[in-house]
């Protein structure tokens, strides 16, 4: 029997290029959910500190996180029609 030697493919280097790809937009969604977190999570003390009276935060906590949501969707590759 003879052994079948896997040489490297165009296909494959597809592929590996595009497994990069899909990590990079991972790895930048979840630089993206980090911040979104830690300027919430000051963004409600001070808000509750600065004005109590007043509830500002929610504002930028939907705006941010609808934007948020449409990151999480690339980053999961449901946007592969506007992808090269």
């Amino acid at each position: 029997m003879s052994e079948d030697k896997h040489t490297p493919s165009m296909e494959d280097e597809d592929e590996e290029a595009e497994v990069a790809a899909a990590r990079q937009r991972v790895k930048g969604f979840g630089t993206h959910l980090l911040a979104y977190f830690g300027v919430i999570i000051v963004a409600v003390p001070l808000n509750f500190w600065l004005l109590p009276d007043q509830v500002w935060f929610v504002l930028p906590m939907i705006a941010w996180g609808a934007v948020l949501a449409i990151h999480a969707a690339y980053a999961m590759g449901l946007f592969k029609i506007f992808q090269k």
